[in-house]
């Protein structure tokens, strides 16, 4: 294959998953934070990731920036197309992944869609259909109290129906043990979106091979990775970016168990803390000042961290107090002021957990895209910004990393 592989990411976390897992492949990857403008002149590339803001938006304005971004990739070159969502399925009965999923559909014509949320190096797989989290099933970790998209069915196939009018098949294990002919067999022989259990990364790359000729596959980043290899190499792609320097912030927003679980940590460590609380201070100018002034108090910053994260019991009193969409806004607002602020401040490094904490930070930072640089952990690499001036980012996906990542990532490095 001669041509580019384009994908479509719905969070700035997720895109930079997929985006490793190219550049894991073989493949001469860019990033780009939204849809980048038609006079932009990429570098030589194998595969281009555009990450968008349009897994918990109105279902429609999901599907319209997903045919944007599409527009943008197929004028670029790009014959195949990977649609990027998230590991634990994170939607709701309207959407979005369903109706971005048939919008894509439509405009690239005909034929089964090969798609699975497995993605093993994160603890997810496939079974019989059902969706879990290490060993425990989806409806019944911690994804069930998600503020905006709660998990409470772990069963695939019935919770991509309620988005999509289209037939939605399941491929079972028994089927992918027997090998890829079998697995291609039942594919060609389906329309609309097939599910196919994953258990290990073996299996990834068998499906790999199954929709290689695909005009659309769908996602999380272990199938992108499988992808990947029926086009790239088995040596990871090179880059020429070193190791990120200087002084560290953590700036969380993620409300997962593993985020809050790695805020622990830190705090066990001494690390310097500062909680966002929108409700004592509704204003988001006012919440970043604050905190800013905070960090200008600090004698030692040590990889201090500035955090919104609540236990489901304060995000639920947060809500009842401001309402959802008001306490999003106000903290989204805030930690981009924040952001610049410490970017102005001489901070180099800044790290970030959650996929709106993150996008936040890129819109407010004005990021236009990076160059992908080494892994911190599986899924999360470090983001070198085109252009002078911008710190280097982590942008991490909530439930990603072990118990101590924040705090490695945001150790001093001179």
């Amino acid at each position: 294959m001669t041509g580019v592989l384009g994908a479509i990411a719905d969070d700035f976390t997720g895109a930079t998953d997929v985006a490793v897992a190219f550049r894991r492949g073989g493949l001469r990857t860019l990033l780009f934070f939204g849809v980048p403008p038609e006079t932009e002149v990429p570098p030589p590339h194998d595969a281009v990731v555009i990450a968008l803001k349009s897994r918990s938006i109105p279902a429609e304005d999901a599907v319209s920036s997903s045919l944007e971004a599409l527009r943008w990739l197929r004028n670029r070159g790009a014959d195949q197309l990977y649609f990027k969502y998230c590991s634990t399925f994170d939607s709701t009965p309207r959407g979005n992944i369903g109706p971005v999923l048939d919008a894509l559909s439509r405009a690239l014509g005909p034929g089964a869609v090969v798609t699975t949320p497995s993605s093993p190096k994160h603890g997810r797989t496939q079974y019989q259909g059902h969706l879990f989290v290490g060993d425990t099933l989806l409806a019944e970790s911690p994804m069930r109290d998600h503020p905006s998209t709660p998990m409470t069915d772990s069963y695939l196939p019935r919770l991509l129906r309620a988005q999509t009018s289209a037939p939605v098949a399941l491929v079972t294990h028994d089927v992918v043990r027997r090998g890829e002919t079998a697995v291609r067999e039942v594919v060609e022989g389906e329309s609309g979106y097939v599910l196919v259990d994953a258990l290990t990364e073996e299996d990834l790359r068998l499906l790999g091979r199954v929709a290689a000729g695909s005009p659309l596959v769908a996602g999380a980043a272990g199938l992108a990775t499988g992808l990947a290899a029926t086009r790239g190499s088995a040596t990871p792609a090179a880059s020429d970016v070193g190791t990120p320097t200087g002084p560290a912030v953590v700036l969380s927003g993620s409300c997962s168990a593993r985020t809050l679980e790695q805020i622990a940590v830190l705090r066990r460590l001494g690390r310097p803390a500062y909680r966002l609380d929108p409700v004592t201070t509704p204003d988001p100018d006012l919440l970043a000042a604050e905190a800013l002034t905070w960090y200008d108090s600090l004698t030692d910053n040590g990889g201090p961290v500035i955090y919104s994260s609540s236990s489901p019991a304060d995000l639920k009193r947060i809500q009842e107090a401001l309402g959802v969409e008001r306490s999003a806004g106000i903290l989204e607002k805030a930690t981009g002021l924040i952001a610049v602020g410490l970017a102005g401040r001489g901070v180099r490094r800044l790290v970030a957990a959650g996929g709106e904490t993150s996008g936040a930070i890129v819109t407010a930072l004005g990021v236009r895209g990076g160059v992908i640089g080494a892994e911190a952990a599986p899924g999360v690499p470090w983001i070198h910004p085109v252009g002078e001036g911008r710190p280097v980012l982590l942008l991490k996906s909530g439930n990603f990393g072990g118990p101590d990542l924040l705090a490695t990532v945001s150790e001093a490095v001179v």
